[in-house]
């Protein structure tokens, strides 16, 4: 039971994440958190906010993240964005598929000068990806992990999350913005259902067991009615007959 109430406590909770997180999403676009206060940053106040920011790519820093999504396996492209600040952004410029690794299958997708990028604020993801840890030395990247990537590639006065580009931003042959996933599984429901359900038959199965006795009816001592005749057939004085109810 108590399995069952935390299921339908987690539930309220998944719905209102969804609810908070499809209002950022859909929400103005608004200018990145500044830099003062980038430690304040959490998953839980900022992930999937619709931000934009502006500055020029560091094409030579970027960094392939292994990925799979609908249009089949490959890399995120991560490319450092440098603000008029002189501060670093991580942008997800977006999916390139394995042919196009190399940099320069894709030269004329990479912006020069000023640009602004508009998208979804992500917190980083350290040490790697499920059952794969990152390996730096070897440049395998499983994960978006912005201080392994900063320490890497040698970038200092980053921000601490990155930037899930949008569609619209593609340029040429370069990465294809946009597939961001937001996508909360929410079957706190069936779970919670499934935790009842054992409780009532775990219930009824020790009732059946130690239950039952409660109703039948106990054995009982029944004394013969009294006479020369029945004391003739006692072994004792305190002798009687055992009788089992039909």
């Amino acid at each position: 039971m108590a399995l069952g109430v935390w299921q339908v406590e987690r539930r309220a909770w998944k719905l209102a994440l969804i609810d908070r997180v499809e209002q950022r999403v859909h929400a103005t676009a608004q200018p990145i958190p500044s830099a003062t206060s980038w430690p304040a940053v959490t998953a839980a106040n900022d992930e999937y906010r619709h931000v934009s920011v502006s500055g020029r790519f560091l094409h030579d820093r970027e960094t392939l993240i292994q990925a799979v999504t609908e249009d089949g396996p490959g890399y995120w492209v991560l490319t450092p964005l440098q603000r008029g600040d002189g501060t670093l952004v991580l942008i997800n410029r977006g999916f390139v598929p394995t042919e196009r690794r190399d940099a320069s299958t894709r030269q004329d997708g990479n912006p020069d000068g000023q640009v602004e990028i508009t998208g979804l604020l992500r917190v980083t993801e350290p040490k790697g990806g499920f059952l794969r840890n990152n390996v730096p030395q070897h440049n395998r990247w499983y994960s978006r992990d912005v201080a392994a990537i900063a320490a890497a590639h040698g970038l200092h006065d980053i921000a601490p999350f990155f930037i899930d580009a949008e569609a619209g931003s593609r340029t040429g042959n370069g990465p294809i913005g946009g597939l961001t996933v937001v996508s909360f599984p929410n079957n706190h429901l069936i779970y919670a259902l499934t935790w009842f359900a054992l409780a009532f038959m775990l219930a009824g199965k020790l009732f059946v067991t130690f239950g039952g006795g409660l109703f039948r009816r106990k054995r009982f001592v029944h004394e013969p009615a009294g006479g020369s005749d029945s004391a003739a057939h006692r072994t004792g004085s305190d002798a009687g007959t055992i009788v089992e109810p039909t």
